[in-house]
């Protein structure tokens, strides 16, 4: 299971990575989209949304389920990563890279309290 040290982990299995504009890059976790299987289908939040935290604002689809992504934290979509609606599979092959969105947190001290790589790497691994 690859989880690069530098990012914040959440319990629903998305990453967070602090932008150096203050933005806040989000995407799902390596144990995640090996959990799913090949992905056919994303769908992302519009850029512009305000995002509650814990909201349900992707959707990831493989051959095997749907599963819905949730905003780890609240803020406002910035960006999304358009390549992934022609190109799915990209997570699969490489989850860090291929991002699903970009928020601008409504909390500067958004990513407190999440956890880091070492944490998420125990938390993955229980049954």
């Amino acid at each position: 299971m690859n989880v690069p040290t530098g990012l914040k982990y959440a319990d629903t299995h998305e990453w967070l990575k602090r932008e150096d504009d203050g933005t806040v890059t989000i995407g799902i976790t390596d144990h995640a989209q090996n959990a799913l299987g090949d992905l056919v289908y994303v769908e992302l939040p519009a850029v512009g949304r305000k995002l509650a935290k814990g909201e349900a604002c992707a959707v990831v689809e493989s051959v095997k389920a749907a599963s819905d992504v949730y905003a780890p934290i609240a803020g406002e979509v910035v960006a999304v990563n358009d390549k992934l609606s022609g190109s799915p599979e990209a997570v699969n092959e490489d989850a860090y890279a291929a991002w699903l969105f970009r928020l601008r947190p409504d909390d500067a001290d958004a990513l407190a309290g999440f956890m880091d790589a070492a944490a998420y790497s125990r938390f993955a691994a229980e049954p």
